[in-house]
């Protein structure tokens, strides 16, 4: 089964901190952009388990991938899927998977309850530093932007380490920082309280 366990570290930026890693640090010049489309039921089954279910389009790739919790970081399950397939999800015709879909039923998850919520979109990019995978992230979605560090690590105990090292070494406080579809919802959610839903 197309599965990795995912041991990252976020951090949300101003403007300004974004900046000055990108200029201090050897980014590329240019991003690259990546699209997640997010996938939720009405009465948000994947939230209440913690999981998360998106489609990213990066580099005319599409992959469909289920995150759930794990011992150590996340747990991500992938599958592959054709243009002509991601057409079909988005269109609420969520096809069966390889990996996907059958994990989502085994977890009493019913495709057929699956809605499209919206999309973000990243400008991304990464550099491989001191043994870690540093991430620069630029979002925009339902109307709000965000800019964020993330970093890849091989285990918990370097990857906490350098996001501190890195954190202090550029005088960047520590932030709560949920993950992107987290802070998409939670948009989303102020959104209808704003309109009196």
């Amino acid at each position: 089964m197309a599965q990795e366990i995912e041991i990252e570290y976020k951090n949300l930026l101003t403007m300004n901190e974004f900046n000055r890693l990108l200029i201090s640090l050897p980014f590329p010049e240019q991003g690259k952009t990546q699209i997640n489309h997010y996938f939720e039921t009405a009465d948000f089954s994947l939230k209440k388990h913690d999981y998360a279910l998106r489609i990213r389009e990066k580099n005319n790739k599409y992959t469909l991938t289920l995150k759930e919790p794990h011992t150590t970081g996340l747990l991500e399950t992938h599958d592959a899927l054709t243009k002509n397939e991601v057409e079909q999800w988005l269109n609420g015709d969520f096809v069966e998977t390889e990996n996907v879909t059958d994990r989502l039923k085994d977890k009493g998850i019913s495709l057929e309850k699956l809605k499209l919520y919206g999309s973000l979109k990243t400008d991304r990019r990464e550099l491989e530093y001191e043994g870690v995978l540093l991430v620069l992230d630029y979002s925009t979605y339902c109307g709000a932007e965000d800019y964020e560090l993330e970093l890849e690590a091989s285990s918990e105990d370097i990857g906490m380490r350098k996001i501190k090292d890195i954190l202090e070494q550029f005088g960047i406080p520590e932030r709560p920082t949920p993950n992107k579809i987290q802070r998409f919802f939670d948009t989303l959610s102020r959104e209808d309280t704003d309109m009196g839903k």
